[in-house]
């Protein structure tokens, strides 16, 4: 329950500073070319709301809604959600968004858009400025890779070091060397020492996402950590940073390999080789009545060298500007499997966006969290989808290059549509959701 609560905390609050960000895009740019703004809603309020206040001479009413869904500015003489017929009804008024010229209805609604790149590079270079970047490069992880089924069918094998892409060299897992593999024709990788290719099939992303693999994890290799009192491991000697080869003679170049081992000595005196100080030593271990040692391992930041590189303050922005980019780059790829069968059925709703903060609170990982999906709501944003940005987006392009603004009552029919083809799209990735709650 504790875990629920603080993944929906961070969600909701996440959520809200990126619908404030955006409304707050539209709504200056809004009032810069004095344009009026009858309302700034955090979240939607049909029937009701769970606050609001109309500061004295000012035109706008600000709330907080109870739906949470989103939010929304309304603007004067638009049409939008709020599908206000009869203000339409009456003739413009100069300070209607209808009344002003088209390249300043353009702007007022790619500012929501742009106001969430924006954030996202922010944040991403607050990030920078803050924390660094940290990362395992693929060199510093001696023990390689641990593969998914699907890599595996293709070529791959627990232990490859993943080297370039289509002649492109990789430096360390992330979302953006996936991408880099799934869309290269060939990879190449370092195995016993020996450079091996391994072709990609045009499908190989949509096999991850039909059986919901992740690619690859980097191997943790069996380092102690620690070996616990009044145990095998303690009484024959062995200390942190002893790193085990073998048990028994059979190699154990990971965590995942010594468990399976071991699995089937229980009870007994086993073997262990292990380097220690650049040496290799031996010693007779006594395991337990579930085949233990009696050990902790230590984790993947103590076993490899992690490169962390820190940015001063100005340092930070173009960090910030290259992260999210490629983000974007990234996201923009990875669209085209929305429009498969697997992909289509990898959809999530909020209970998906919500997995994928950290059960426990960590500003670094919120933040992180937050930037990412600021980067995709800017980017659903702009599809020319009526009810979206990108629709208002394409009839103004229209209206600029023909000269003629489109029939307001066809503009309602296809906001209604747009908003209709939302709803279902709302209902059927939270319907995803609860299938795979319920049946996986």
């Amino acid at each position: 329950m504790e875990t629920f609560l603080i993944k929906t905390v961070q969600l909701l609050l996440s959520l809200s500073i990126l619908v404030i960000i955006h409304e707050f895009g539209h709504f200056i740019f809004a009032r810069l070319f004095k344009v009026r703004v009858e309302k700034f809603y955090l979240f939607f309020d049909p029937w009701f709301s769970l606050f609001k206040f109309k500061p004295k001479n000012s035109h706008t009413e600000y709330g907080i809604g109870w739906l949470p869904l989103g939010g929304y500015v309304k603007i004067a003489g638009m049409i939008d959600e709020s599908m206000d017929r009869e203000q339409m009804k009456q003739p413009p008024k100069p300070w209607e968004f209808r009344s002003k010229p088209a390249w300043q209805r353009l702007l007022i609604m790619v500012a929501g858009v742009v106001f969430n790149f924006i954030l996202a590079i922010f944040i991403y270079s607050m990030i920078a400025y803050t924390w660094g970047t940290s990362y395992i490069p693929f060199k510093n992880a001696y023990a390689g890779m641990e593969y998914c089924q699907s890599a595996k069918e293709i070529g791959f094998q627990n232990g490859d070091i993943p080297l370039t892409a289509d002649g492109v060299a990789l430096d360390y897992m992330s979302s953006e060397t996936l991408q880099q593999i799934v869309e290269a024709k060939q990879v190449q990788v370092l195995r016993n020492n020996d450079t091996v290719s391994i072709d990609i099939p045009q499908d190989f992303m949509l096999r991850l996402i039909d059986k919901e693999e992740q690619f690859a994890m980097y191997r943790i290799p069996p380092v102690v950590y620690e070996a616990s009192a009044h145990t095998g491991a303690e009484r024959a000697g062995l200390t942190k940073g002893d790193r085990i080869i073998a048990i028994d003679s059979v190699q154990t170049p990971s965590l995942d390999e010594l468990h399976q081992t071991l699995s089937t000595r229980h009870n007994t005196t086993v073997t262990v080789e292990f380097m220690r100080d650049g040496a290799l030593r031996t010693a007779q271990v006594a395991t337990d009545s579930v085949g233990n040692l009696g050990i902790r391992i230590s984790p993947l930041i103590e076993s490899y060298t992690v490169v962390t590189e820190h940015y001063g303050f100005w340092e930070s922005f173009p960090k910030g500007i290259e992260l999210g980019v490629d983000k974007l780059k990234s996201y923009v790829s990875s669209m085209k499997y929305v429009f498969t069968k697997e992909g289509a059925q990898s959809l999530g709703g909020f209970g998906t966006i919500g997995s994928i903060f950290p059960d426990r609170w960590d500003w670094e990982s919120f933040w992180s969290m937050t930037a990412f999906l600021s980067v995709i709501l800017a980017f659903m944003n702009i599809l020319p989808i009526p009810a979206l940005d990108g629709g208002h987006v394409l009839f103004l392009l229209y209206e600029v290059i023909t000269r003629r603004k489109p029939n307001e009552k066809f503009m309602e029919y296809a906001q209604m549509c747009g908003m209709i083809f939302l709803l279902l799209l709302l209902i059927y990735a939270n319907g995803n959701d609860i299938m795979r709650f319920f049946f996986k």
